[in-house]
């Protein structure tokens, strides 16, 4: 092998792994919930440092990373090592853009909610139980003092901010109340010296609920960032040079496209002839009511429709020679209550840093017990039977799981690529999976009438990530009114009002993320579309394989990578 593209050699012979080595386990310390996330558990035991010496710690540790990258040589790195050199910059700058110019601890209540941190010690075996109830009760004690912290820093939050945090924070009340002391009676010494801590934790986050709700009458700063921070920070998420205008004019240009196959679908999934442009919005209407009245859905079943969609995704993907699958365990299981509110559905794999043997969740959220009954019809009339098989292949298979796995075998040098996904890459190939499956004729219920359901809704999708990526311009840099935007996603997007109520709130709550799937396809499907040119005889297993084979960089540093 050429030493240039070797990943084996260790960091003693290449500096530059030393270096981002060394970065790396800072923005770790950083973080120290990142870090358990990523599998790494040396800081297991800490929370961030939200106070004002720990933000300005912060701002020093990630300009001494700065200065260390502004000092390596890059004129004899090997390809991987450049693409690492350029991830390692970006992630970084990015950081010190949301502390200076966001800062995103001083608006958004969501930033400080303690309950991610504790169940990631509870989710997962990834140590023997006493070990991981000690660094849990280390967490418990220090969550009075990050609350008091974020109220010091906490001002001006938008009230769409504040509303989401509350319900949050109510999901980690939850999780002090009945997994935390559940996850302790298997050991009573430790639940007999915790019981201070988790007390005192519980009491802390009643009180920050209820300082979160005084604020609410007077909570009313605006969540859209303005043209130029938007700007700033899509470059920070993208790792690319796409400037907002270019994201929404490709976006409205594909819009118009994925209408027209959707009309086309449509037709063939009702047996009608194709009708002009203008009366096309209502065959479609037609037939994804008559779509999801043929799949009914509910709270009861929808986790079980889920695993049997993952059965069937696997085979079809198997039998298709589609793309390798590794033998992973993954668990569909109960969205947690501490992370609804924002998706309907995540893909939470094993940290890539973890070590130990451990299984891929794939979270499902059903309707909120305070739904009323036409809203929970609404959105399993949405998240019908066609439409929980297309979610399950972006969220497991060939999407997400698959994608993650992958990655986790990807021989890369160095920990950036191994420590660090790009959104714009996962999300997109989870998108370029659901038309892969669905162009590849996957039946979903079965037959081909269930095929054309699954196309009808990826199709739909289409229609939704499209429409994402211009909720998340417009909003953000352009002044889109609620009444705009709902009036695109029920009408053009043909999305149920609770879907679209639900997607409205997500577009002020994370801005530049929406964009990320839209994007990410475009560049996922480009680069697949010209590795095929380079090499038309190799098989599409193979294709994928390759494409999948060097973690989860951004789309135009994979394209450098694979030689395009």
């Amino acid at each position: 092998m050429n030493e240039r593209n070797d990943p084996a050699r260790s960091a003693d012979e290449n500096p530059l792994h030393r270096v981002t080595a060394d970065i790396v386990d800072a923005l770790l310390e950083l973080d120290p919930v990142v870090a358990t996330a990523l599998g790494e558990h040396r800081f297991d035991d800490r929370l961030p440092d939200l106070s004002d010496a720990g933000i300005e710690h912060a701002r020093a540790v990630l300009g001494e990373g700065l200065g260390a990258l502004d000092q390596v040589d890059d004129t004899h790195l090997d390809v991987g090592d450049e693409v690492d050199l350029e991830i390692l910059r970006n992630r970084l700058s990015g950081h010190a853009f949301a502390l200076d110019t966001l800062r995103e601890h001083t608006w958004d209540p969501l930033e400080a909610n303690p309950g991610t941190a504790l169940y990631l010690l509870l989710a997962r075996d990834f140590a023997p139980l006493p070990d991981r109830l000690r660094s849990l009760t280390a967490r418990l004690r220090e969550v009075p003092t990050l609350l008091a912290q974020a109220r010091d820093s906490l001002h001006d939050m938008p009230r769409v901010h504040l509303e989401t945090a509350i319900g949050q924070f109510r999901g980690t009340e939850a999780l002090l109340s009945r997994q935390v002391p559940e996850a302790y009676e298997a050991d009573p010494a430790l639940a007999a010296a915790a019981a201070p801590a988790l007390e005192a934790a519980h009491r802390a986050v009643a009180e920050h609920i209820d300082w979160m709700q005084d604020r609410l009458a007077e909570s009313h700063a605006s969540p859209r960032l303005g043209a130029e921070t938007y700007a700033a920070k899509l470059w920070h998420t993208l790792d690319s040079e796409t400037a907002p205008d270019e994201v929404l004019a490709a976006a409205e240009e594909e819009l118009v496209r994925a209408e027209g196959a959707l009309a086309r679908t449509a037709a063939a999934y009702l047996g009608e002839p194709v009708p002009p442009p203008d009366d096309a919005g209502e065959l479609v209407r037609r037939a994804l009511a008559a779509a999801a009245a043929a799949g009914p859905v509910d709270d009861a079943s929808v986790l079980e429709r889920c695993r049997a969609a993952l059965q069937q995704t696997q085979r079809f993907v198997e039998q298709h020679d589609l793309v390798t699958v590794p033998d992973d365990p993954v668990e569909i299981i109960e969205m947690p209550e501490i992370h609804r509110g924002v998706a309907v559905a995540y893909c939470d794999p094993p940290g890539p840093l973890e070590t130990a043997a451990l299984p891929t969740f794939f979270a499902v959220s059903p309707t909120p017990e305070d739904w009323a009954a036409e809203r929970v019809a609404s959105f399993y009339r949405e998240y019908n039977a066609h439409m929980l098989h297309n979610l399950t292949v972006h969220e497991a298979m060939p999407g997400h799981v698959l994608q993650l796995a992958h990655a986790r075998r990807s021989r890369t040098a160095g920990t950036v690529r191994r420590a660090f996904w790009s959104g714009p890459f996962v999300e997109g190939w989870a998108v370029y999976a659901e038309a892969l499956m669905a162009e590849r004729g996957y039946p979903g219920e079965g037959g081909e009438r269930g095929a054309l359901a699954v196309r009808l809704q990826q199709l739909k999708m289409v229609l939704r990530m499209t429409i994402n990526a211009i909720l998340d311009v417009r909003v953000h840099t352009r002044g889109m009114t609620e009444d705009e935007a709902m009036r695109l996603m029920t009408g053009r997007g043909h999305q149920e009002e609770g879907e679209a109520v639900g997607k409205w709130r997500r577009a002020l709550l994370t801005s530049t993320q929406l964009s990320t799937y839209f994007v990410g396809w475009q560049g996922v499907h480009g680069l697949v579309h010209d590795l095929r040119l380079m090499d038309p005889a190799r098989s599409e297993r193979a294709l994928h394989d390759a494409v999948l084979a060097h973690g989860s960089p951004p789309p135009r540093h994979l394209r450098t990578l694979l030689g395009l």
